[in-house]
């Protein structure tokens, strides 16, 4: 009897080291106490890695690893990676009773899988991963292959090393379709395409070493940003951000400012977080085409849950992204200088695929500036050059201003955003027509007096006389006093009336709400009339330049007169703000 356990005994330690040499094993890179946290970090991992895995640790707390593989694979996938700096320091081997479920991949059952092992697996059919980690390698000591051996290789890539791919073949200006992983001809062509530029077969087909050579380009435009994930509780927002190039300064509801440090001169990050609706939203996408950080130039989209806004000139190139997602708006802002645009799009990808909303939202009362601050409190806002006002036309909003208004203009917007070019001009007169970029329907639009008002008839002219900062127009009360100007010319009518620089191109009207005339600057001339002394563009001679542009002008007048109230509802409906941008 002792003798048959003796042989049993000998025969459990004899087995024992080929046991142990196939325990499943795993290096265990990180951990984190929630579980978006870890999603986050497996999702960015995978990206670069090979066999990455998440699983519950118990307690709260949640793995991210890599495996499975045989111990002596395990080891060897540690120390390589440690070498090239992929994982952390201080990751270590970890045993697969240590895990409780897998979170990541879905749906994967990683713990019941086979364990890689390096020696075993090397060249066959299966994931090389010797060979993938070797891609972190320096290029020149990965071997040569044949076309046979590159599509093996190219065989045993995960999803996310193929998407990565085709990332790092757009970026280069070679790939332009969908980032699927799927290497159908379009890849195939950029590959080739690749590979001829670099003096290689075009073959369609990456070797390993061409593989590492590309995704080195795609990465080596990042090195010197120090870009880390930075998870920015106040705000709730996860996202890489380039800590070389910005650093946090301040919370300025909504917005958390990251500014520069200097190693990229004019670089700057917005984390943007606050609670809204679609009305905010909409709010906040008119407000930041207001700042002087988002030039003019550039694409923009918004839906009612989204915008984006991409603005440059010769100096930066920004791009503002915000969403609206259960009651909670975030999003950021990326200012770049101009001419760095591999970098710029590079770091946009990162920024962009790991952005992640956490729990919270900036609030008003946690801005470090006083209580009132406006929305855009810390950041400049874009002014006009001058700001003028004028009036609809026409029921597809054509815009009759001063000349003076849109005088050296690179630009001209109606009511803040709306793009308008000049369609006709009469110098001599002072007036200008302008056409909208998009068709719009005003509430109003200017009638006509037949004939001028008689000699010190009241008038009124409506104008934003504050350049815009009240919301609607204001009315200014004065006198007819002439038919003519002081030099005697007809097209001209002289008034007494008190107004600022911002009503100038707005409507002048009569008692019954017609129009008589165009409010013109004043003349800066060596004669300078008092300060009540003023002109406008007669209703005629407008009439004509309307005719001449190719729009017929509506005639009015004649009735009785209006009551204030109603005359300022006529001014509101047809006077528009008019801005001059360089």
């Amino acid at each position: 009897m002792w003798h048959i356990i003796g042989l049993l005994l000998l025969a459990l330690t004899v087995l024992a080291g080929p046991l142990r040499a196939q325990e499943t094993a795993w290096v265990q890179i990180e951990a984190h106490p929630t579980l978006a946290e870890a999603e986050e970090r497996a999702r960015l991992f995978a990206r670069r890695l090979p066999d990455v895995a998440g699983f519950a640790l118990g307690g709260g707390w949640y793995a991210v690893t890599l495996g499975p593989y045989t111990r002596e694979t395990a080891e060897d996938v540690l120390a390589r990676y440690r070498a090239a700096a992929e994982i952390p320091r201080d990751s270590y081997i970890a045993r697969a009773s240590d895990y409780e479920r897998q979170f990541w991949p879905i749906g994967a059952a990683a713990l019941s899988g086979a364990p890689v092992d390096l020696d075993r697996d090397l060249g066959a059919e299966g994931r090389d991963v010797g060979e993938t980690v070797e891609e972190t390698l320096p290029e020149e000591t990965l071997p040569e292959e044949t076309l046979p051996e590159a599509r093996r290789s190219e065989g045993r890539l995960t999803r996310a090393e193929r998407e990565t791919l085709q990332e790092a073949l757009r970026w280069a200006g070679y790939y332009r379709g969908a980032i699927d992983a799927a290497f159908g001809p379009g890849t195939r062509g950029a590959m080739a395409g690749w590979q001829r530029d670099r003096g290689f077969d075009p073959t369609g087909v990456l070797t390993t070493r061409q593989r590492a050579a590309l995704l080195a380009d795609y990465n080596a435009v990042l090195e010197g940003l120090a870009l880390e994930t930075v998870t920015d509780d106040r705000a709730g927002i996860r996202i890489a951000l380039p800590r070389g190039a910005v650093a946090f300064e301040r919370y300025d509801y909504p917005f958390a400012h990251y500014e520069s440090t200097g190693e990229v001169p004019g670089a700057r990050v917005l984390l943007i977080s606050q609670e809204g609706d679609r009305g905010r939203l909409a709010g906040l996408y008119e407000i930041m085409q207001t700042l002087e950080i988002v030039p003019l130039d550039g694409p923009r989209e918004r839906d009612g849950r989204r915008f984006s806004i991409e603005g440059r000139d010769g100096e930066i190139v920004s791009v503002t992204e915000a969403a609206l997602v259960d009651g909670a708006i975030k999003g950021f802002t990326l200012v770049w200088p101009a001419g760095d645009e591999a970098r710029r799009t590079r770091l946009l990808e990162e920024m962009r695929d790991s952005f992640a909303r956490l729990p919270g939202t900036l609030a008003p009362e946690a801005a470090e500036a006083p209580s009132g601050v406006d929305l855009v409190a810390g950041l400049a806002v874009r002014r006009p050059v001058r700001a003028r006002s004028g009036f609809f036309v026409d029921a597809e909003g054509a815009v009759l201003t001063s000349a003076e208004a849109v005088e050296g203009c690179a630009r001209v917007t109606l009511d803040g955003d709306i793009e308008a070019r000049v369609v006709a001009r009469d110098a001599a007169l002072g007036a200008a027509v302008l056409r909208p970029e998009t068709r719009l329907a005003p509430q109003g639009v200017a009638a006509f007096a037949a004939t001028p008002p008689r000699r010190t008839a009241e008038i009124a002219v409506a104008g934003y006389s504050y350049g815009g900062q009240l919301p609607a127009p204001t009315l200014t009360f004065g006198r007819f006093e002439a038919e003519t100007d002081l030099d005697g010319a007809a097209t001209r009518d002289r008034l007494t009336l008190d107004v600022r620089p911002g009503d100038t191109g707005g409507p002048v009207f009569d008692a019954a709400g017609a129009v008589v005339g165009l409010l013109l600057p004043r003349d800066d001339g060596a004669r300078r009339p008092p300060e009540t002394v003023r002109f406008s563009a007669d209703a005629g001679a407008l009439r004509d330049l309307l005719a001449g542009a190719g729009i017929e002008a509506r005639r009015g007048g004649g009735g009785a007169a209006l009551a204030a109230e109603d005359l300022t509802r006529r001014a509101e409906a047809l006077t528009v703000r008019v801005a001059c941008w360089d």
